[in-house]
């Protein structure tokens, strides 16, 4: 059935209402005071003779200070007019069905949009070509067999046969899902980042199909919109962590959808397993994961979940490739490089302004409303899909931060986190929602516009 628009006019926000939009504007005065912060240290330590290297010369975020506009300028500026005015509404109105093809549609087109400001080889067909990226290493990739099985003795640093920073970084799986792309005849940069934007935007359609899977269709139809113009969507276009995202995210989308239909548990595990070979800290997404399966009330899927992730890590352990002893080298591999110059009492606060950016002054409202709703009411806090996923969020991201494990380039590398933290819009009144809206578009494109970002 479609939602008709009520055509009533709305009360007067209350004081209290007005009272908890003073609270939001607080909290995303206090994220800009984080964020400058970490600009001022960042340019500090940035300065010949300071003695402090952080290796990011746009602190917070990875890339460079370079203001400029390019072929995807007008389209990015009309393309989020054209949401902010109508998305809203759409969102409200349209069937489900149709509304997550048009959402999934506007998103594709908002990502490649951002991408296309910085240019077509500098900001899209170039990005997963660098010496650094996975694409380096897919020419000498011959045998998959035979490198799985050597996969881990390439991991660590200054030998002959090391891998590169990306590949070396992270499990298998993700050079695999190259390697599978060039070995079906889409070789290059063009086609990599084409499948990895496509996947990507996949999170426009799985955080909301989960709200809705698990009860708040309300809320579903409320966070995609904001979805579409996440500032995220910069770094989805283009890097590999936007893959990440996609997959992963769509596998919690189909452990939600599991409640109604069991079966899905199974591909869900196989997705959140593969997950775990693409990045290892993708581990930590057990937090929402576990949160979904809460909300559903249904242990059992979360079994045959179980068995689709054992089966991924069964198979490439079969292969010679085992996920334990790939962490630990990585984590040898990290300090061997910047890591070790990287001061972590800097980077374990800057991580969380480049995080502030990414999600846009929205997401930093609605996350701070939620932290209301859990103070005023735990335990229905707990039981709501919005406020439980928000939390695992956040908690997941803390974890994350505090490992040190990410110092720096966390905007790209915690994407798979970070969208999880959409749902708290919902919790914004309905009254700002396109004036929040308009604040994440602006964000998007007021970073992509001065900073040329990297990887």
């Amino acid at each position: 059935m479609v939602p008709v628009m009520s055509t009533v006019t709305e009360p007067a926000p209350t004081a209290s209402v007005r009272k908890g939009h003073r609270a939001d504007l607080i909290a995303v005065g206090l994220a800009m005071f984080v964020v400058a912060a970490a600009i001022a240290v960042g340019l500090h330590y940035n300065r010949p003779g300071s003695g402090v290297v952080i290796y990011a010369f746009a602190p917070p975020l990875f890339g460079l200070w370079s203001p400029h506009v390019g072929p995807g300028t007008v389209a990015a500026v009309v393309l989020a007019l054209v949401v902010v005015t109508k998305g809203p509404s759409l969102a409200a109105r349209l069937r489900w069905r149709p509304l997550l093809a048009l959402g999934y549609v506007a998103a594709l087109a908002w990502t490649f949009s951002l991408a296309m400001i910085d240019g077509w080889t500098r900001g899209f067909t170039g990005r997963l070509t660098t010496e650094h990226e996975y694409l380096h290493e897919v020419p000498g990739i011959t045998d998959i067999p035979r490198m799985l099985a050597e996969f881990s003795s390439r991991i660590l640093d200054y030998q002959p046969n090391s891998w590169t920073t990306h590949v070396s970084g992270h499990p298998p799986g993700a050079t695999l899902v190259f390697v599978w792309l060039d070995r079906l005849g889409l070789h290059g940069g063009a086609w990599a980042s084409t499948f990895v934007v496509l996947v990507g935007c996949l999170v426009v359609v799985a955080v909301p199909v989960t709200l809705s899977a698990l009860g708040r269709q309300d809320a579903a139809r409320t966070v995609l919109p904001f979805a579409v113009l996440t500032p995220g969507a910069i770094w989805i276009g283009v890097s590999a962590d936007g893959l990440f995202a996609g997959v992963t995210a769509t596998g919690i989308a189909l452990l939600a959808l599991a409640a109604r239909r069991r079966i899905l548990a199974l591909p869900a595990g196989l997705l959140l397993g593969f997950g775990l070979f693409l990045s290892y800290g993708l581990v930590l997404l057990g937090l929402i994961a576990l949160a979904v399966v809460a909300l559903t009330r249904q242990w059992r899927i979360l079994l045959l979940a179980a068995l689709g992730v054992a089966a991924v890590v069964a198979a490439f352990a079969l292969t010679g490739f085992w996920w334990l002893d790939g962490y630990h080298l990585v984590v040898e591999r990290y300090y061997q490089g910047i890591a070790t110059l990287r001061p972590y009492s800097y980077w374990v606060w800057a991580d969380v302004a480049a995080v502030l950016i990414a999600l846009g002054p929205a997401v930093i409202a609605g996350t701070r409303r939620t932290g209301a709703e859990f103070l005023a009411g735990p335990r229905r806090s707990f039981r709501d899909p919005v406020t439980l996923i928000v939390a695992a969020a956040v908690l997941t991201i803390a974890f994350a931060d505090l490992s040190g494990l990410s110092k720096a380039e966390v905007e790209r590398i915690w994407l798979p986190f970070e969208v999880w933290l959409l749902p708290a819009v919902a919790l914004l009144p309905s009254l700002r929602r396109r004036w929040w809206l308009a604040a994440q578009a602006a964000t998007a494109l007021v970073v992509n516009h001065l900073v040329l970002t990297s990887w």
